[in-house]
């Protein structure tokens, strides 16, 4: 599995040209260096990809907030997944169910495992879907099989 191929294919309608996963974390999250040395965030609960640094020294100021990286590293909800899924097997990470943009609650109960490739190719198709809508637009899901 390839992930910089996996987010050019899912998340480039976003404008991202993915060159280095500089980090990821256990809920698929990544920090993704681009081909203009701007640094963006694959966050596939809320269902955005979107730049968070403009450049490296951006970039080195970010990872120095503590408010960002209490966020970036979802401690006690990685807390949550561990004690209800057991650690990660390779190759797979959590994620919510119903991401948060969907009003997906960040709860035990919304919380499961998947392959990260599958992680990202969903993420990006739903963003895809709905980005063009209003906050508090209405939506509908249907189930496939594939």
């Amino acid at each position: 599995m390839n992930i910089i191929e996996e987010v050019k294919e899912a998340w480039g309608w976003v404008g991202i040209d993915p060159v280095e996963i500089v980090t990821e974390n256990e809920f698929g999250n990544l920090i993704i260096k681009d081909a203009d040395n701007k640094f963006w965030r694959l966050c596939p609960e809320e269902i955005y990809c979107e730049v968070i640094a403009e450049s490296v020294a951006a970039y080195n100021l970010l990872i120095m907030d503590a408010k960002f990286l209490d966020d970036w590293n979802m401690a006690g909800l990685v807390d949550v997944a561990i004690k209800k899924l057991g650690p990660l097997k390779e190759g797979y990470k959590y994620y919510l169910a119903i991401p948060g943009i969907l009003n997906g609650e960040y709860n035990k109960s919304n919380i499961q495992t998947a392959p990260f490739d599958k992680i990202i190719k969903w993420s990006g198709d739903l963003g895809y879907q709905v980005k063009d809508l209003k906050d508090g637009s209405e939506v509908e899901l249907k189930a496939i099989d594939e």
